[in-house]
């Protein structure tokens, strides 16, 4: 005998008691939550402490050091008390460029390549390829610096070679400034303030073209820049660094040139348009807030990279200011950890133990505000769909 069904009996009323569930769901819930709670305050609370330490030592640095002894002076000497900052500032930069001039055309090479022009099979052999080189050891690009780029590449360019590479990189450079001022100033009717602010960034971008021209010079005037120097150089751990920051260009800018539309492409190439065309004028422009990313980040790693520049740089607690590539030099990490392997040896020489503090400081505040920067220039460009 089957069981009739009321229909006149209405249903009980649904409240928030009966959507919760049990009791014990809900104490499990709860009890989650409160972990993932912990967790991120734990990961604040962490942040918050290692700032305090930077910041507290750095001040104790800032109100005590004598900063006449921190910009021109011979280089940086921290155990003689000479900290001059701009000895390490001029190698980071010098290193960063460098490392992005290898990396940035390599790594989007690579992304472009594995993006629009790879077959599944050849991508698949080519991309864990990249994933290898991106679990390289640190240590082990800082010997292969050392050992063979240094002796075998950068000891055997000439002058010659110093300016060829040094006019290629300039005609590089003007054509950019040439194409974005094109860009820019092709409008008909614009604000007069845009006109300003246009005009200011090109005399800026153009005194930038001027320097990189002098430097250039000025490296090739010296008389011992291309000397053989068995101890390392700049440029010989800016191109290992620029090495280890590839595949993180790549891998970066890959997800980005795939995040683009399968439709655009298949509306150039319906107008007509050849592969390469699609490419440039199509997909990269549409990805360009991810490649821009990309280099941030490249730029970033490159900056903060530690291991090969200690190793490769040519250097080792103290150095000589320099401009120039083929020289040994510190970088702001590399002075860092070049103290840091003898913190006994340093607590008790005046300011000497808090400038890595202060150096760090500094390299925190580059890096935040290029962050910054770069994160509110992808906002602008980015396309959304």
């Amino acid at each position: 005998m089957t069981d009739v069904i009321d229909d006149s009996i209405p249903p009980p009323p649904l409240t928030l008691d009966l959507l919760a569930g049990p009791s014990r769901r809900r104490l499990k819930e709860r009890l989650i939550s409160a972990v993932f709670f912990a967790a991120a305050i734990v990961s604040v609370i962490i942040s918050v402490l290692i700032m305090f330490s930077l910041v507290r030592e750095a001040w104790t640095f800032i109100t005590g050091v004598d900063w006449g002894v921190t910009w021109g002076e011979a280089g940086w000497f921290p155990r003689r008390g000479l900290y001059d900052m701009p000895t390490l500032l001029v190698s980071s930069v010098i290193v960063t460029v460098v490392a992005m001039l290898v990396a940035g055309p390599l790594g989007l090479g690579s992304a472009i390549y594995l993006s629009e022009y790879a077959s599944r099979r050849t991508r698949s052999i080519l991309k864990p390829v990249l994933e290898v080189l991106a679990g390289v050891p640190s240590v082990v690009l800082g010997f292969f610096a050392l050992f063979f780029i240094s002796p075998q590449l950068i000891e055997r360019i000439g002058r010659n070679a110093w300016l060829l590479i040094g006019a290629l990189i300039i005609v590089t450079y003007a054509a950019v400034v040439a194409l974005w001022a094109r860009r820019q100033f092709a409008e008909a009717t614009v604000a007069r303030a845009v006109i300003i602010k246009r005009v200011v960034w090109l005399t800026v971008f153009v005194a930038g073209g001027l320097l990189l021209a002098w430097w250039v010079l000025s490296v090739a005037g010296e008389a011992d820049a291309f000397a053989v120097k068995r101890s390392g150089q700049l440029a010989a751990a800016a191109v290992g660094v620029g090495i280890l920051t590839i595949p993180l260009v790549a891998s970066v800018a890959e997800d980005a040139l795939a995040s683009v539309p399968r439709e655009l492409r298949e509306a150039s190439a319906g107008l007509g348009a050849r592969q390469a065309t699609t490419t440039v004028q199509v997909v990269l422009p549409a990805a360009v807030s991810g490649i821009v990313a990309a280099f941030i980040i490249g730029i970033s790693r490159a900056l903060g990279e530690t291991m090969v520049v200690f190793m490769a740089g040519g250097a080792a607690d103290a150095a000589q200011f320099t401009s120039s590539p083929f020289d040994g030099g510190l970088t702001m990490t590399a002075g860092m950890a070049s103290l840091a392997t003898g913190t006994d040896n340093v607590v008790g020489e005046g300011l000497t133990f808090q400038s890595l503090y202060f150096v760090g400081l500094v390299l925190f505040l580059l890096t935040l505000l290029l962050n910054i920067v770069a994160g509110r220039f992808v906002a602008r460009v980015r396309e959304r769909y």
